[in-house]
Formats: C-alpha cells, structure tokens, sequence
C-alpha cells in the first residue's frame, strides 16, 4: 500500500460561501472562529434533480435586499434570498412550445449591483448569455407582479457562429465581454448593445501550425479598468488583453498540458488565479507573465470555479472532485476541505457574512441539549426513580436479613428453653 500523510489544517477565518452542483442544490458552508475555523455545512437548498443543475450563478451581497440569481439547465433563471433561499423570481427561457434548453443552454449570468433609486418596488437586472450568442438584459420587479411580461428586456447576438462559452462584466458594470468555440473574445458596450472591439487570431507558430479558436474562461482585471482582461483557452493557453493597445494579446504563455476551465481575479489588478481540467491550481502576475506558484495540495477532478474573498486574503476553489477547498492567497497553504457529494459548478462568497451572528448555533446549545447527534445527554431526574428502586431493594434486603435474625434467634431461646 502506497505510503499516505495527514495533513494538518490551520483552519479557515469567519468565511461564508455558497456551492452550486450538478443536481441543482445550493449549499451554504459557514467557518467561524469560535468553532475553530472549520466550515460545515449549515444550509442545504433544493431537491436534487439532474435536470436542474446549475450552469450559471451571480450574486449581489449588498446590505439591503441582497440577492442570487441562478440559471439552471432546465431553462430557469431563478433569483433567490443568498440568506435562506426563499424564490422570488422564476423566469423562462423557453422561446416557443418546440424549445429544448439543452440545445441554447445558459453559459453566462450577471446580477446588476446597481440600485435603480427611481424605482418604487424592489427591481432586479440580469444580463444573459446563451451557446448561440443570444445575449439579453432584462429588468424585473421583486416579487413579480405580472409573470407574463417578465419585465422589460433588450435582446442582441453577440456572435454570427460558433459557440459562446464564456462571458464576463466589468467593475463598473458597463462593459461585457464574450468568447467562445469559434468565436474571438469581444467587448460590447451595455448601454448601447454594440460591439466596440475583437480580438484577432494569433499568428502562426513557427511549424506553421494555427491553433484554432477555443475560449474557455476570461476576466477583468481590474474594476477601474475594463480596457485589460485575461482569457484562458482549451490549448491550455492564458492570453494578456489589451483593448487600448492591440488586437492581439499582449501576453501570452502556456499553463501545464490541460485546458484552462477557471480564471478568477485578484483584487491588486495584475494576479489572477487559474485552474485548469488536470486539478491544478496557480496564481500568475501578469505584468511580468511569471507563474508566481502553484497551490499545495493536488485536486483530484477538473477545477471548474474559482472565487476570491473580497475581505480575508483566501480564494475558493471547487470542481469535479465534489470538494470544496479554501485556500491562502499568501502562502498557497490549504486551509480546509469539505466534502460535499456532488460534482460542483460554481462558488460565491457571501462578504456581508458576520461571524458574531452565533443564534441558534452549536455554540449556543443549551447544558440539556446535545450538542452532537451521536452524543446523549442524560438527565438527573430520569436517574431518580432507579436510585429509589434501588434504595428500596436495599432497605427491603435488610429488613428481611434483620427478621432472619430474629427469627433464628428466638428459635434458639425455644431451643434451650425445651432443653
């Protein structure tokens, strides 16, 4: 037998963060620090049922009315309550009584951060992105008041062929770019549903060799900036952007021998981290294109989403090995794992979370509560009656010694008496 190691987790800071699979739950995994930063699971949502995984998510943690939108494999977009997952909002993506989902399936969903004061009632806007390029931003009323009209929408295509598989939207939230199988990353401007800058192929290399056009994953740099983005493609290549500057990219390198499935930010603008189909896990500084280290501890399943805290110095990390990983920026240490049964899609951070928020938690059990399923408290007052039986049974067995005594003692006077 192969020789194995236990490894020691430091434990995580108060983090709270939500997990999306491949059966449709939400999972809600809490960390606090009197429980010595180890995160359980506190909160599952849904039943599981296939046809409702999850393929898209976003979310808008403000203080006030904060909300999650999720796109499910089905055709639903549904807007929830990131703080006990009540539905507001289901929405349709059925375009007629022929449509199946799994033929223009979701690949991109965004959740405005923008607060629309003008507005009365609670409002929400989700900007979409289909396979075909059918993008669309669309504003709803929460609750819905009519679910026919779903709110006014505005619909573009955003690419002629090919398939998009991934998109993203700037900081500021006025930017949004595109890409996919066949398709060059782009950038469209959100106010006025026009394309105002292409990527262009890259050259040849010198065996004269064309690498076709495969997206996978990108992202914005920086919230300031949406003229810088990265994008990582299926010939495990990371590639630079600069829309100010060229059409092709700026930097380009090779990242081991998988497709790159993950790219996330960080929030200093130059470092984003990466995973890629074989497991692997890394942060690169992309002012320089130097790979700044790989994360301790293999994954065992392709990465599949990667989340930065925008608070405590840790990324998230999960995939198809059904784990959940939380791990130091800084040290590339890992700092706790939780299995979680199914294949997962996607990790958020809830930034609003507080770790004082202890109500009806474990640390909260009262004395006469268990604090753990397998464990058994027993109370005094359910000894009592035993402890009085069995003072009884004593009393009575001395009693009947105390008779025996007597008995044998008069027995012995009638004895000699006779005599």
């Amino acid at each position: 037998m192969p020789r194995t190691s236990k490894v020691e987790c430091p434990g995580c800071p108060p983090i709270r963060a939500l997990t999306f699979d491949v059966l449709g739950l939400v999972k809600v995994i809490e960390a606090r620090s009197k429980q010595g930063g180890v995160p359980k699971v506190v909160e599952r949502w849904g039943e599981p049922d296939s046809s409702r995984c999850v393929l898209a998510t976003s979310i808008n943690d403000c203080k006030t009315d904060p909300f999650l939108a999720v796109a499910r494999k089905s055709g639903l977009i549904e807007v929830l309550s990131p703080l006990n997952g009540d539905l507001s909002v289901s929405i349709s993506n059925a375009a007629g009584a022929d449509f199946r989902p799994e033929d223009d399936a979701f690949v991109g969903l965004h959740i405005f951060k923008k607060q629309r004061l003008e507005l009365s009632s609670r409002s929400c806007t989700l900007l979409t992105c289909t396979t075909k390029g059918h993008a669309s931003v669309r504003s709803i009323e929460v609750p819905l008041v009519d679910p026919i009209s779903n709110g006014s929408s505005t619909t573009w295509n955003v690419c002629a062929s090919g398939n998009i598989l991934c998109s993203k939207v700037d900081g500021y939230e006025n930017y949004a770019l595109f890409g996919g199988k066949g398709v060059e990353v782009n950038v469209w401007d959100l106010d006025k549903c026009t394309k105002i800058w292409t990527a262009k192929s890259p050259v040849k290399n010198s065996l004269g060799i064309f690498t076709p056009t495969w997206f996978t994953s990108a992202t914005f740099l920086n919230k300031d900036d949406h003229r810088k983005f990265a994008a990582g493609t299926n010939s495990h290549q990371v590639r630079l952007y600069d829309i100010s500057a060229q059409r092709r990219p700026v930097i380009s390198f090779d990242f081991r021998e998988s497709p790159i499935k993950a790219i996330c930010e960080d929030l200093d603008g130059h470092t984003i981290y990466l995973g890629n189909g074989s497991g692997d896990l890394a942060s690169v500084d992309l002012r320089t294109g130097k790979l700044l280290g790989c994360f301790l501890g293999k994954c065992s399943g392709s990465i599949r989403s990667i989340a930065r805290h925008p608070e405590h110095p840790v990324i998230a990390s999960c995939g198809l090995d059904s784990y959940l990983r939380i791990w130091d920026i800084k040290s590339r240490q890992l700092l706790s794992a939780v299995f979680l049964k199914q294949h997962l899609t996607n990790v958020v951070f809830d930034s609003n979370f507080s770790d004082e928020e202890v109500t009806g938690s474990a640390a909260d059990t009262p004395p006469n509560e268990a604090p753990d399923g397998n464990e058994k408290i027993i109370d005094e007052e359910e000894l009592l009656p035993t402890v009085k039986r069995k003072k009884a049974s004593k009393e009575h067995r001395s009693s009947k010694k105390l008779k025996s005594k007597k008995k044998n003692k008069r027995l012995e006077g009638e004895s000699i008496d006779a005599s």
